[in-house]
């Protein structure tokens, strides 16, 4: 497994890293679960990312299982705080009194003293981001983080959010959680430029696009399948064009000895300001699959033929333009 910095600070986070979205504590059963964890740890996986809204909690729960016994300072760990836990209003967004009382609860569920990484799962429109900001950097003083990021901002939120921070002499910013894959560049037309900029860390969500980029909807879609549990893939990318690219890059996969899952990955690795890919898992084996993708270097050559094939220039994803009229309410 190869590690990278997170962004320019010394934090080194596993290239290939597992999360518990959809899965640990919801729709695989702990023993499982707790397998999958343990063979992400054989394979050299130590950066493990959940959320307190995952399943209410209970994503945290289980990686807390499996933190039990075992040395805590082998890990990254990070969670996040935003998402709607209850029908309490103050049970949510990123106000000072919610992002208290959530790291208590995640710190608990987690079994852990700190967390490594805690993000800011959205923007909060109804909180001050100077009140973000002041209770992100309390917590790193107080040792029950060591770093604060965002997830699924615009970069224009994170530039503000960067300058305020250094304008009050707080802790900015240090990684930023984005969806990034073959089928959504859209990050590569703008935040990279922010990332790059301050130093950023970028680890990726959604890497294999709901497992669009493993093949497995190539001859149709299994009934034990996401897509078939929640119907949730987007039109967009359930397409017979796309699925004929995938068709091509699964051809020169096999002809350079992996699979479409890890000639994908390996694309994503190939770019610089990605500190690491959150993977998901239901399998133990595929666990191995994607972790073999963190020794994977692609060629240039490779990587040049794999963007031909794809043919798709970093465009906004349709999410993006949703987001974008809400950020634009909230400066009103």
């Amino acid at each position: 497994m190869h590690y990278r910095n997170l962004g320019k600070y010394g934090t080194k986070v596993s290239a290939i890293s597992i999360g518990g979205w959809l899965t640990f504590g919801m729709n695989v059963d702990d023993s499982t679960s707790l397998k999958c964890l343990q063979v992400a740890e054989d394979e050299g996986i130590n950066f493990i990312d959940v959320a307190d809204v995952y399943n209410k909690g209970e994503s945290e729960r289980v990686v807390g299982e499996f933190l039990k016994g075992r040395d805590r300072s082998d890990f990254v760990i990070s969670s996040k705080v935003y998402g709607k836990m209850s029908d309490n209003p103050n049970n949510r967004g990123l106000s000072h009194k919610h992002i208290r009382e959530s790291i208590k609860k995640s710190l608990a569920r987690l079994n852990t003293d700190y967390l490594d990484i805690y993000f800011c799962h959205r923007y909060d429109y109804s909180t001050p981001l100077e009140e973000t900001i002041q209770v992100m950097n309390d917590l790193i003083e107080e040792g029950l983080i060591n770093y604060w990021g965002t997830s699924t901002w615009f970069a224009a939120e994170i530039e503000r959010a960067t300058g305020l921070a250094k304008e009050l002499g707080l802790r900015p910013p240090a990684v930023e959680q984005p969806r990034y894959n073959l089928l959504d560049r859209y990050i590569e037309k703008e935040l990279w430029y922010t990332i790059d900029g301050h130093g950023i860390g970028i680890t990726v969500w959604s890497p294999l696009a709901q497992g669009i980029l493993t093949g497995k909807y190539l001859d149709g879609i299994p009934e034990d399948s996401r897509h078939a549990r929640y119907n949730k893939l987007t039109e967009r990318e359930m397409t017979e064009e796309v699925f004929e690219k995938l068709r091509k890059l699964r051809e020169l996969a096999k002809e350079n000895d992996m699979s479409l899952t890890q000639l994908s990955l390996a694309w994503a690795l190939s770019k610089p300001q990605i500190s690491s890919l959150i993977t998901g898992a239901s399998k133990p084996d595929q666990v191995r699959e994607n972790a073999a993708a963190g020794e994977i270097n692609l060629s240039r050559q490779l990587v040049e033929e794999i963007e031909q094939i794809m043919d798709n220039e970093p465009e906004y994803h349709p999410s993006y333009r949703v987001n974008y009229r809400n950020y634009l309410k909230g400066l009103l």
